[in-house]
């Protein structure tokens, strides 16, 4: 039945959103220095500046940083010194920087698909962190295509599918994230393996997909990967 899977990046095959909580976290330890943060909702403040700045500056490390900055200026009545706003950049180069960590089990999931299917990568984020983080990783070998998107919504995944001349219903996804990688392909008639990440980024967890999907399973590990798409044909 299937033809062809996608793979997400982030938190699929590496390790990212570990390094954006690290960051957050100590964005709220340098406002701490301005403001109660148990009274400023600064965890809720970030987000809401995240959420309006995806159409802006999209996703990824840059976009984070941009929007710490927004906030802090905001939050400290523009009170934040020069060096304080130095640090938060410094806590974007830092993930920029970050050596790529596989999960375990990455390559060997990757390739035993890929002796029944053809597999595409579909990431989304920065396009420089994304080739680098690619490029660091050692897997763009077993991919068929490397698609690095600014969203993974409906209208992105029909593009896909256009030009990969297959209908939705030959293709399966294979994600950590329920919204960007899961639930736009079940949407089109397609299919979704869910690999939940440990951490998830709040937008991440928001989606409509009902729980218990014909067209979904659900694994605990990339191993279970290869068995889960075997169920669906």
């Amino acid at each position: 039945m299937l033809d062809l899977v996608g793979f997400d990046a982030d938190d699929t095959l590496w390790h990212s959103e570990i390094h954006f909580q690290a960051a957050h976290a100590e964005f709220e330890r340098i406002l701490g220095a301005y403001l109660d943060l148990a009274d400023a909702s600064v965890h809720d403040r970030l987000l809401a500046t995240e959420r309006r700045n995806i159409k802006v500056f999209g996703y990824g490390a840059k976009g984070m940083t941009l929007s710490m900055i927004e906030t802090a200026v905001e939050l400290t009545g523009e009170r934040i010194s020069a060096a304080d706003i130095h640090r938060l950049v410094g806590l974007g180069k830092e993930i920029l920087a970050h050596p790529v960590e596989l999960l375990p089990g990455v390559r060997e999931a990757v390739a035993e698909v890929a002796q029944r299917h053809r597999v595409v990568l579909i990431t989304k984020g920065d396009l420089f962190h994304q080739e680098a983080k690619v490029r660091q990783s050692g897997l763009a070998d077993l991919f068929h295509r490397i698609e690095i998107v600014s969203e993974k919504d409906p209208p992105t995944y029909a593009r896909l599918f256009e030009e990969f001349s297959i209908d939705a219903a030959r293709f399966a996804m294979v994600g950590n994230s329920m919204r960007s990688d899961i639930e736009p392909v079940v949407r089109l008639g397609g299919f979704g393996v869910h690999v939940p990440y440990p951490v998830t980024w709040a937008l991440e967890r928001e989606h409509g997909l009902e729980a218990g999907h014909s067209r979904v399973a659900v694994v605990e590990a990339l191993a279970a990967v290869p068995a889960a798409l075997r169920a669906f044909g």
